[in-house]
């Protein structure tokens, strides 16, 4: 074995833990698919809690911070079973002492069990909380059978 061949072979790249590959992958990705990335980091945006109060209301709380009640819209359509939460980002080019990450957004949420009845649904803004309580059909209510 002569030395030029020995060289070659200690200058060869060894694979790490995670191997070579995983970790050029990540890079690469990252670098050349941008707007996948962007996409992915803004899909929850904004943060939402949906859950059932004490009587059975579905109720969906948006966090808004640095949106005012005039940008919201809250837009229900029953016949499509569907409830569609919208802001509209207006930035004021006078007011720079407070700098808050908003952007525009439209979530539609639809349901799919038809067991709300969305034409009763009722929203509040305060302090930057969007709540939307829609209530259950009184048809909806789970009913237990007697078994003779």
């Amino acid at each position: 074995m002569n030395t030029t061949q020995l060289t070659r072979i200690n200058t060869r790249r060894v694979p790490g833990l995670l191997g070579r590959t995983v970790f050029d992958d990540i890079f690469d990705s990252f670098f050349t698919d941008v707007p996948t990335y962007v996409k992915q980091s803004t899909t929850g945006y904004p943060v939402t809690d949906i859950y059932s109060d004490e009587d059975g209301n579905t109720v969906m709380e948006f966090a808004l911070a640095g949106f005012s009640r005039d940008e919201l819209t809250v837009d229900v359509k029953p016949e499509e079973r569907s409830l569609t939460v919208a802001a509209t980002s207006s930035t004021d080019e006078g007011k720079t002492e407070r700098r808050i990450a908003r952007r525009s957004f439209k979530k539609t949420y639809v349901n799919y069990n038809d067991d709300l009845d969305l034409s009763k649904s009722a929203a509040t803004f305060k302090d930057g909380l969007l709540s939307v309580v829609v209530p259950r059909r009184p048809d909806a209510e789970p009913l237990s059978i007697d078994i003779t």
